[in-house]
């Protein structure tokens, strides 16, 4: 029977496994041991405050406010989270010991049905058993971790929400990294995602024990377990934030195809909301300038100047859609209403000019590819196209939108043969959702091309709206760029992006799917890559440099070239018809240049 007012949590280096052969000499030396390692004064706190015997939601709200731990994103964190059926949530372990009652306590509020397997350590508060499924990472072929294994795998069978850090023991100081982090996961949470097909939430923990911690365990790592108790009470009155990304569905996982992928791929998107590491975009206040978009331009005036296009310049029709091609003195109407269509289209992606329209020189020197719908005698969407032939005739590259943007050196392909600089291109918000509209642009632009095959490789940038996390935005440039070859920005993207991407990324090649699983990971709205980017690519596109385009809103942009005969014979079909073979096998010779 217990006796009155005795501690439910024993809590001295005495009750550590006291039948294993060192248990004699433990229970000897107990008192000086609990007032070198802290375990006195976590013991005063403990019965000061009355914490014995206190169900487990109190006695850990109780003890965090007693140590005077505040706990931010809480809400960020449950948001991600169904609030039914199985899901695996995977935190990094800064602290060692707090960030298990933090999370235990935070999910079992949200969820009744939250189990945290964690350390065996965290028994010294018998308060809290309830909360654990209990392993022994320093002993990995112990029978508590087989058991341990089992009951994991029985609770998110039973559609219960489950809490792992893969880490199985503190962040440290690596010296092959120079920096604090995670041990090697272990993959037994990618092993239940995949098996059981239960959706992963990575969660991030702030913060990391001092670095008299990591000095001593630099010596010998053991000393890092005899000092978790002290740097439990070091990190009284602090601030330890929660941040996630979105939820990783089975559909999402299942793009990675061993379980050794998923375990990292969790990983890297629980480092990846790192606050040290996330730069927002410079406000620009340009919401607070935009200019009034200019009105319509006159329906009769474009469709005489459509009537009297040369009927070469007439390229596709579809239903009550044409794609038609002219320059600015041909069709002055029509640009002017595309630059306008262009500014509206562009500040829904944050993108705008903020003027009344999206013009500058450049308009009047590029020909300019657009569909009409004849049915509401309006144009849907258009590109701005740069003949580099017949613009850098005296080898001025200044003549090239792109110029202004990057460095091409005259190794790079637009001045070695003549190219089709692709830009601006939009379609406008209505038509966006829809297939026909991209279809047409790009058979269009199969068809123009068929018509000139001197022209055999096209190139240009994909914007990538502020709208996308810059975070976002760093991925794409460090997994698609694969030429640099010629060419540099004026004005780099120089985005500082988590250590663990350099890690993830070594020996590592992705393909577009598994970019777009990250990307999806850290959108807030969910979204996927650019669809023009996978459009692109789809062709076969070369990616060679992201840079910041000061001109058009200090958007990044990534610049590609697409090399069209060299295309997939399926989309070869699709945009240039029955004038594939024509195109494709156009003598080298009769288009082959160099403008120096």
């Amino acid at each position: 029977m217990t006796k009155l007012n005795q501690p439910v949590s024993n809590l001295s280096v005495a009750a550590i496994n006291t039948a294993s052969p060192l248990g004699h000499i433990l229970k000897v030396a107990a008192p000086l041991l609990d007032s070198l390692l802290g375990i006195n004064k976590l013991r005063n706190i403990y019965l000061s405050n009355n914490l014995s015997g206190l169900p487990k939601q109190e006695f850990s709200e109780k003890l965090l406010n007693v140590l005077g731990i505040n706990v931010i994103g809480a809400q960020g964190v449950t948001s991600k989270i169904p609030q039914e059926g199985p899901c695996i949530v995977v935190c990094n372990h800064p602290y060692g010991m707090i960030e298990g009652v933090i999370i235990a306590k935070l999910l079992t509020n949200y969820r009744k049905d939250t189990k945290v397997m964690a350390n065996v350590g965290l028994k010294i508060f018998k308060e809290i058993e309830e909360y654990f499924i209990f392993a022994n990472p320093l002993k990995p072929k112990a029978a508590i971790n087989t058991s341990a294994i089992k009951q994991c795998f029985k609770h998110i069978n039973n559609d219960g929400l489950l809490v792992v850090f893969p880490a199985g023991r503190v962040s440290f100081f690596q010296s092959d990294k120079q920096r604090i982090t995670d041990a090697e996961w272990n993959r037994l949470a990618a092993q239940l995602a995949l098996k059981t097909q239960a959706p992963l939430l990575p969660v991030f923990i702030s913060g990391e024990n001092s670095p008299a911690f990591h000095n001593l365990g630099r010596i010998y790592y053991r000393f890092r377990l005899l000092m978790l108790v002290r740097e439990l009470l070091k990190i009284q009155k602090s601030t330890i934030s929660l941040s996630a990304g979105n939820l990783l569905t089975s559909k999402l996982l299942g793009k990675f195809d061993q379980t050794v992928d998923v375990n990292d791929i969790a990983r890297l998107q629980c480092y990846l909301n790192d606050e040290r590491y996330i730069t927002p975009w410079q406000d620009d206040n340009q919401s607070t300038q935009l200019k009034a978009i200019m009105p319509d331009v006159d329906k009769t005036k474009m469709t005489n100047e459509l009537s009297n296009l040369p009927s070469e310049q007439h390229l596709v029709d579809f239903k009550n859609y044409s794609v038609y091609y002219g320059y600015q003195q041909q069709i002055p109407n029509c640009v002017a209403e595309i630059t306008r269509l262009r500014e509206i289209t562009f500040r829904t992606l944050n993108e705008g000019s903020g003027e009344p329209c999206d013009t500058d020189k450049f308009d009047a020197t590029y020909m300019h590819l657009f569909i009409y719908d004849h049915k509401n005698e309006e144009i849907i969407g258009a590109y701005r196209i740069g003949q580099t032939d017949l613009l850098l005739k005296n080898n001025d590259i200044s003549a090239l939108y792109l110029s202004q943007m990057f460095n091409f050196e005259p190794s790079f392909i637009n001045q070695q043969q003549p190219c089709l600089e692709m830009g601006r291109s939009f379609i406008v918000e209505e038509h966006q959702g829809s297939y026909h509209g991209l279809l047409l642009l790009f058979k269009g632009i199969g068809v123009y091309m068929a018509q000139n095959p001197r022209y055999r490789t096209l190139y240009g940038t994909v914007s990538l709206s502020k709208l996308y996390d810059p975070r976002s935005v760093a991925i794409i440039d460090h997994t698609m760029v694969n030429n640099k070859d010629g060419v540099n920005a004026n004005t780099p993207f120089d985005n500082k992006i988590h250590p663990e991407f350099t890690d993830f990324i070594n020996n590592r090649t992705l393909n577009i799917e598994q970019v777009s699983t990250l990307v999806m990971g850290i959108e807030t709205d969910k979204k996927d890559l650019p669809i023009l980017l996978k459009q692109y690519h789809k062709l076969g596109a070369q990616f060679h440099c992201m840079g910041i385009d000061s001109n058009f809103n200090h958007t990044p942009g990534l610049l590609l070239s697409v090399h069209l005969p060299s295309a997939p014979e399926k989309l070869l079909k699709l945009y240039l018809g029955n004038k594939k073979d024509n195109y494709v096998n156009y003598p080298e010779a009769a288009y082959t240049h160099s403008l120096n």
